[in-house]
């Protein structure tokens, strides 16, 4: 960061505050975005496929499409989910999808409802189409 009379400016290429929120809802998914190849990564330093340093900070639509999703018994008192979810943006997050653990399937639209889960600290998606899927 650098310094200019009274207010404070990000250094372009420079790692911190990469995710500061100011002036953007806390309601949604911040990302980075590669300034040199465009690649859009999920909470990264460096760009995984150019290892370029330069990184923008955006806010993603809100929308994914589940990838994979389990079923987690352990360390909670009832069953729960986590999903991967590949965001509209094209990057990959992992969060907890709404409803029956077991209902939760690959391909799956899910629109995000909390970025933050208090207990947790992971998205929170809802599902956009409820499943209409015969006894399987």
């Amino acid at each position: 960061m650098y310094h200019s009379g009274s207010v404070t400016q990000q250094a372009a290429g420079s790692a911190t505050g990469l995710l500061d929120p100011r002036g953007q809802g806390s309601e949604a998914i911040l990302y980075q975005r590669c300034t040199w190849c465009g690649t859009a990564m999920y909470h990264r330093l460096l760009c995984p496929v150019c290892r370029g340093s330069e990184l923008r900070t955006e806010r993603a639509e809100g929308t994914g499409t589940v990838r994979h999703s389990t079923v987690v018994h352990r360390n909670t008192p009832a069953a729960r989910n986590v999903s991967l979810v590949e965001m509209a943006e094209g990057f990959v997050v992992r969060g907890r999808v709404m409803g029956p653990p077991i209902g939760i399937h690959s391909g799956d639209r899910v629109r995000l409802s909390t970025a933050k889960d208090p207990v947790r600290g992971e998205p929170v998606f809802q599902l956009l189409d409820e499943p209409y899927r015969a006894w399987s």
